[in-house]
């Protein structure tokens, strides 16, 4: 089994290649060793999604309505007030 060496650059890409690697691991006729490297690559591939998800949260943001009538933008909260 030779390891796939394409840089994956955005989420959808990752979250496509994780979801073909638990595939691959759920049928569980991998070898050891090819399970383990797939196992490495999904590692990887989550701490990159975890990366890209806490970037796009960042830079969200809400727009809100003030009193007046205009229109501001405040940074997104995941909490509610």
């Amino acid at each position: 089994m030779t390891a796939r060496k394409k840089k994956i650059e955005k989420f959808e890409e990752a979250m496509k290649r994780l979801e073909e690697i638990v595939e691959k691991l759920e049928k569980a006729d991998l070898p050891l060793e090819d399970a383990m490297t797939a196992f490495g690559e999904g590692v990887e591939l989550v701490r990159f999604c975890h990366e890209k998800l806490e970037e796009a949260e960042k830079k969200v943001q809400a727009l809100v309505q003030a009193e007046d009538g205009s229109w501001h933008t405040k940074p997104f909260d995941t909490q509610d007030d």
